[in-house]
């Protein structure tokens, strides 16, 4: 069945047809981000009451995207050598042990920054493996023809996690401090290991999956020598550098400005999830090929727009106009981001394309680090207006490049 015929099915007769595999690790993605988001709103809003300083918050939330682009590649060439099942149990299972640590530490009050810091960095490391571990198993359990729905689904379920997460964090902090919020995502966890090995799908190390570095090399030419590859992760690299570390700032913005509180933070938070859930939704029912390049390209324009909005907003209710369309405009760049590559990469190396992506994803701290000095000097509202403004005329200097994607 070509994708374009799957574009006529209807949806709900489309739902019925993806396997009981799929939607284990849907489920197991969406875990790993609502306890990610949970986290990032907690640290960020304990971060600053400890240091009040903005460029601490954005350094923890740098470290997680860190172990992306130091191991990304390698460890797409990595995955190829075991299970990827067992090893993506294993995975988060390294995630709830990092939690029940912090959980520890938290309940016996000697909770300190450079906690958060050490565990922000271990859990890099698991999401680091997303990519090349769980999707690429998702790939392989939806075919070709229905990458475009099977990710459209992952980011809604992704992005719903930003609804829920920032919220759920911000109300336990306010009410039952961090230790609750810690417990919260330990139990998560522990559902997305037993979902995790409930799939039947295996992906066993590829035969010959040997001379790691070679083959992590071999990756890095691949996409350097395919126009259409190197074009992705391009644009890549600049969202991730000028756009995606905004984010960071949202706990700075919302408590300085926009004069919120803990549950407020939350709840401003969720909205850019709020409209990435409704993006990958309407992405899901009516996206179809001959739109994935001006959705991704597009998707980043907006994006990078809107952030901009956020940051100049006076009051809270453009600001959270705001988040809605980053939330939408984010979902069209992350749902075109891993189908195009997966589609554009050869069958026998797509672990290893996707370990590359993520290093270009992993490029992200370079932009937080920016962004939190420069917060610091000019302060946050500022501070990601220029870097968004930045990001524009970074898309716009390299369009020769990306034009024909």
């Amino acid at each position: 069945m070509s994708e374009n015929n799957i574009s006529d099915i209807p949806f709900r007769h489309l739902l019925r047809t993806i396997p009981a595999d799929y939607w284990r690790l849907w489920y197991v993605g969406m875990i790993i981000s609502t306890v990610r988001w949970l986290e990032t709103v907690v640290m960020g809003v304990v971060v600053y009451q400890q240091t009040d300083s903005a460029f601490i918050v954005a350094m923890i939330t740098m470290l997680r995207l860190l172990p992306m682009g130091l191991f990304g590649a390698f460890l797409g060439a990595l995955a190829e050598r075991f299970d990827r099942r067992l090893t993506l149990a294993a995975m988060v299972s390294l995630l709830a042990l990092t939690s029940t640590l912090l959980f520890l530490v938290a309940w016996l009050g000697t909770l300190e920054v450079w906690h958060f810091a050490t565990a922000s960095f271990v859990n890099g490391c698991g999401w680091a493996t997303d990519n090349p571990l769980r999707r690429t198993i998702m790939g392989e359990v939806m075919g070709r023809d229905r990458m475009a729905t099977a990710m459209a689904l992952d980011v809604g379920a992704n992005h719903a996690s930003r609804m829920i997460g920032p919220t759920v964090g911000g109300l336990l902090l306010a009410s039952v401090g961090i230790a609750g919020a810690f417990v919260l995502s330990v139990a998560l966890y522990a559902t997305a290991v037993a979902a995790t090995l409930m799939v039947r799908t295996h992906m066993p190390a590829s035969p010959g999956a040997g001379a790691v570095l070679a083959r992590t090399w071999e990756s890095i030419v691949i996409v350097v020598k395919d126009q259409r590859l190197s074009a992705i992760m391009l644009v890549t690299i600049i969202y991730n550098v000028f756009a995606w570390p905004f984010t960071s700032m949202i706990p700075v913005i919302g408590r300085d400005q926009l004069l919120l509180g803990p549950e407020g933070v939350g709840v401003l938070t969720s909205v850019d999830g709020l409209g990435a859930f409704v993006g990958a939704v309407l992405l899901a029912l009516w996206l179809t090929p001959g739109w994935h390049a001006r959705a991704y390209i597009g998707g980043v324009v907006v994006y990078l727009l809107s952030l901009i909005a956020f940051a100049l907003a006076p009051e809270t209710i453009s600001a959270g106009a705001a988040l809605l369309l980053t939330g939408l405009s984010g979902a069209a760049f992350s749902t075109l981001q891993a189908t195009t590559v997966y589609l554009a990469a050869p069958i026998e190396m797509r672990s290893r394309i996707m370990g590359v992506l993520s290093v270009c994803i992993g490029t992200g701290p370079i932009g937080f680090v920016w962004l939190g000095w420069l917060a610091d000097w000019i302060g946050a509202p500022h501070a990601t207006a220029l870097t968004g403004a930045m990001g524009l005329l970074a898309l716009a200097a390299t369009w020769p490049l990306w034009r024909r994607l």
